[in-house]
């Protein structure tokens, strides 16, 4: 994607709405990637806990790539989807959108990232996956 090309949101619901705060931020407005990737990660356990019904944990981050800069003031839509189930993980690929200028609807991925989770018990070691039911 060329780094100025606006798009629009996809079609369905974000896992997670967010808009950064001057806390998030340095002193120019900009974004820390820190801020935007523990959002990125909040928001790929949402699927992961679904499928895994229950506790998971963060066990990688497989990509995560930066396409815009994200300012305060810029309200994030988080899109996340699960992309491969292992015996205990969950791979999500999460992408992250920007709207700016709200008044001109101006809309700009900012961020595309993949992390795998693993399911765990109490005892917070792997699990198995449940069984998906059968229809």
């Amino acid at each position: 994607m060329n780094m100025t090309e606006h798009t629009a949101l996809p079609p369905g619901m974000p896992e997670l709405r967010v808009m950064p705060m001057p806390a998030d931020a340095n002193m120019h407005g900009d974004v820390f990637g820190g801020w935007i990737m523990s959002q990125v990660d909040l928001a790929g356990s949402l699927p992961a806990v679904r499928r895994a019904n229950g506790r998971v944990a963060t066990v990688a981050v497989n990509s995560f790539v930066f396409k815009q800069p994200v300012f305060v003031g810029d309200v994030l839509s988080l899109y996340a989807t699960i992309v491969k189930v292992g015996r205990t993980s969950v791979t999500v690929n999460v992408e992250v959108y920007a709207e700016r200028n709200q008044l001109q609807a101006e809309v700009v991925k900012v961020t595309d990232a993949t992390l795998t989770y693993v399911a765990t018990g109490d005892d917070r070691k792997p699990r198995p996956l449940p069984a998906l039911p059968q229809d």
